[in-house]
This record gives C-alpha cells, structure tokens and sequence, in this order.
C-alpha cells in the first residue's frame, strides 16, 4: 500500500445520531431535525474540517417503531430542498442527496441533480438506492414494492439514462453570438430516443452540461446486483464492511469487477461507514459509550420480551437496525444471535470463555465487538449486559481516544480495506465536535488528511477526473443498455 495514500473523509448526517438513544443523551440535540440553522451550522463544521462531502439519506415510508430504533429516519427533511438550502451556506463541501429509483423518473433526477451541480459550481453528488421499506409502494400507488431483482433492473436503466440525459448537451452548446443571432450550437444538443424495458426517454434534458460533466455517484449495498451496478456506474460505494478482512475482500470484489466492465479500478472509491466514539482518553471515550447504552430502554421481560420460550429457537437471523427494537432487547433474541441458550443468565453476569467458544461465529464476532468497544475481556469482567447492549446497537462502530481512533482508521487505510470513511456520530454535535477537534489534527499530523481543499468541486476533492461525454454529434441514441435496452 502507497505509504503517501491519505483519507478521503465524507460526513453523513443523523439528526439524533446513530446510537438508538443517542437523542436522550445529556446536551444532545435531539429536538433540531427540522431546523435549518442546526443543518447547516452542522455541514459548514464538516466543511471547515475540509471533508469531501456532507451526506443526506432518505427514506419513503415511516412508523412510530423508528423511535426506539433509529429516530433520525422517524421523519426528516427531503434531501434536494435541504441541500438547495445548504448549497446558499456553503462554499467548498461536496453535497450528496439521496434519489430512489424505485420510485423516481430519470428525467427528473437527471434535472434536479444537474441543477443542484450548477448552483453549487460543482458539488454535487447522487446517492443511488432502490429502496428499504417496501411500506413506500403503498405511499406512490404501486401495488408492491418489487423483488429485489426487478428493482435492481429498473436500477440498471435508469441511472445509465441519467448519465446521458447529464450529457444531452455537449459543452460548448451554449453560443450566445449577439453578431449573428446564433443561441446555441443545435448539433451539440442531443436527443435520446431511448426504448427500454422501464423508461422511454425523448431528451434533451433542459438545462446545460453539469459542471462536473457527471454529478459523483454513489451507492451502497452488498447483495450480488448491488455490487455491479456499483462496479458498473459507482465513483463512491459506501461500504458495508466492519472488519478489515472483510473490507478487504470486499474493496478487491468491486475493483474486480470495475475492471471487468473496462473501467479504471482506481477511480472507485470504497468508503465504508464509521462511528467513532470518542473521548479525551480510551476510559473516557468508554465512560462515554457506557453512559449512552444506559439509556437504551431493554425489554421488561428480559428473559424472552413477552414472546415465551418456544419463540426463541437459537439460529443466526439476518440483523438490521429494523430488528433491535422493543421484543428484540432481551436474553431471548440474544440467544438467536449467539446460537446458544443463554435465556438463564444474568446482565450483570461474566461472559464465560466456555460460552464463547460454543457461540456461533456470527456469536464470537458479536462478543468481539462488545469486548472491543467497552475494553472488557470475557472470563474477567465483560458481562452481558455489554454483549447485549452491542446486540442492540450494531453498525461499524469504534470507541478510543484520538490516537486509538486513527489507529483504526489507518489499519483500514494500509490495509486496502477502503480508500477513506463515511463519518457518522452517535448523538450531535458533542461527538461531531469531539471528531473534529481530537481526531482530525491527529490525521493530519499523520499525513493521512488534508489541512485544506486543493480545488473547487467534489471530483477535484475526491481525486476524480471529469468525464468525457457520453454523447457526441455522431454518436448517441445506439449505445445497448447494460440490462439489454436499447437508446
């Protein structure tokens, strides 16, 4: 690995933070979601932090139960108004707005995407998704929300038609000649005429070429066709990943198959996300992480959550955010996770060396994790109260001082495992703050991160080259789509 290599840094925002408790933390600040004051004093401290990128998700459909798992996604803003918002209080910071395709046109995205590129002089990225909640079929008068292959194919269409409606006018097309009356160049404004499977699409898009040609594509996921749409279309994949073999292997598959479809390897970007937890010193970034799982509300029944003891078989289901909620905190949900019966034991009980050797290895990287993040050792003093606890809040996590943070954080680098972080904090803006202040000039005392911006868009940040057009005058409207259409 280049010793030189350093860190690309983007920063996604959650209004209450990713811990489930996170927003009852003392001086969080958990009653801002709508304010636009807060958003904004938020993005420009990641953007005086000199970060690649400011990140908004989204999700189409809610419930009450998002508030004992995740409150930043129970109701938020949408991303394109915030982000218009944002390109006003901002200045250098790339800003990355979430678009579904499951439940969007390529039209419109192509337009509201090349639009937010212009008004921010080029700093504009589209996070791609097909969707989470199936719930948001019934919010846009669909009858299901599709199988993951049909929304994948759809995927596949649509952001290829937005990459050429980006490029329905060449540069240059605009002419502007007060001489000769001639507006514009009409041989570099394009047509598409495209017939697909999901889309038909006359073009041109309305408004001139992006001034990163290409707004930075994102996207995310691990499933087989989510990895090749983002071998095939992706600058950025936000990685799923929370070990560094795993990182690895994940990072080599992509480039891989970036390669295979003829792109350049280097030019994809694997940015997995990370909360780091952090504090002055490891104790007191552990007090820290001790004192937000207090908060967490367990289930009254902590043996079984009401459910009775035939509803917890030991198997190893799949675990989402989704899945932690009341019902789901409790020894008998536990006992899934680890593939053991652990229903009789005590929170306040030592994790025995016997018990992790007879876990299921889903269950041993569980018990990891917890002994990782409180600095506790099984057969001594980690209990499960702390397994469950990272039972309860999963996701890629790392608690330390600034030292040991960007230990962790160059492990990764060194390794192979990513090219940077999505960084994101477990309760605002107490953590954001102590990220910037701690680990950052740690970073860069390194030599791992930037002091200040080299250039003006997000593909300068990011180290990306602007692409050519996909259309020219003699060339377009014939290209076979990757699923078979054709333009």
């Amino acid at each position: 690995m280049d010793a030189d290599r350093s860190l690309h840094l983007g920063y996604m925002y959650w209004a209450n933070g990713t811990h489930p408790a996170g927003w009852r933390y003392p001086g969080a600040t958990g009653d801002r979601a709508f304010d636009p004051d807060y958003i904004a004093g938020i993005a420009r401290a990641v953007e005086d932090a000199s970060f690649d990128f400011f990140f908004l998700g989204d999700r189409l459909a809610t419930g009450p139960e998002y508030q004992f798992t995740n409150t930043s996604v129970l109701a938020r803003p949408e991303p394109f108004t915030i982000a218009g918002y944002l390109a006003t209080r901002t200045s250098r910071i790339g800003l990355v707005v979430t678009a579904n395709t499951t439940y969007s046109e390529p039209f419109n995205i192509a337009r509201l995407t090349a639009s937010l590129d212009h008004i921010t002089a080029g700093r504009a990225s589209w996070n791609v998704v097909t969707g989470a909640d199936p719930r948001a079929a019934a919010n846009y008068s669909r009858p299901e929300h599709g199988d993951a292959d049909a929304r994948y194919d759809r995927a596949d269409e649509f952001v290829s038609l937005v990459r050429h409606l980006w490029d329905t006018w060449e540069d240059g097309a605009f002419v502007r000649n007060k001489e000769t009356g001639e507006f514009v160049d009409g041989g570099k404004i394009h047509a598409l005429n495209h017939v697909g499977a999901s889309f038909q699409v006359r073009g041109p898009l309305n408004l001139s070429r992006p001034p990163q040609g290409h707004p930075v594509v994102v996207h995310a996921g691990t499933s087989e066709r989510s990895r090749a749409l983002a071998a095939r279309e992706a600058d950025v994949v936000f990685g799923a990943a929370a070990s560094v073999p795993d990182g690895v292997a994940y990072a080599a598959d992509l480039r891989a198959r970036a390669a295979a479809v003829g792109r350049d390897p280097a030019r994809l970007l694997v940015l997995p996300g990370l909360t780091p937890l952090v504090g002055g010193t490891p104790d007191e970034a552990r007090a820290i992480y001790d004192q937000l799982n207090e908060l967490i509300v367990l289930d009254e029944d902590i043996r079984f959550g009401g459910a009775g003891p035939d509803g917890w078989p030991t198997a190893e289901p799949p675990v989402r955010r989704e899945d932690q909620g009341p019902g789901r905190r409790n020894l008998g949900a536990l006992s899934q996770r680890l593939g053991l019966d652990v229903t009789a034991a005590a929170l306040s009980g030592v994790v025995s060396d016997a018990v992790v050797q007879a876990a299921s290895p889903s269950g041993q990287q569980l018990i990891r994790t917890a002994a990782r993040r409180t600095g506790r050792v099984p057969a001594q003093n980690l209990t499960w109260r702390d397994v469950m606890y990272a039972h309860v809040w999963g996701g890629h996590v790392v608690v330390g001082g600034p030292a040991e943070v960007a230990d962790y954080m160059e492990r990764w680098l060194r390794a192979g495992a990513c090219d940077g972080f999505i960084i994101q904090s477990a309760f605002l803006v107490g953590q954001l703050e102590q990220f910037i202040a701690l680990v950052v000039p740690e970073l860069r005392s390194r030599g791992l991160f930037r002091s200040e911006y080299a250039g003006r868009t997000l593909r300068d940040h990011l180290g990306l080259p602007r692409p050519p057009s996909t259309l020219t005058a003699g060339q377009h409207a014939g290209a076979v789509h990757p699923a078979g259409a054709t333009a």
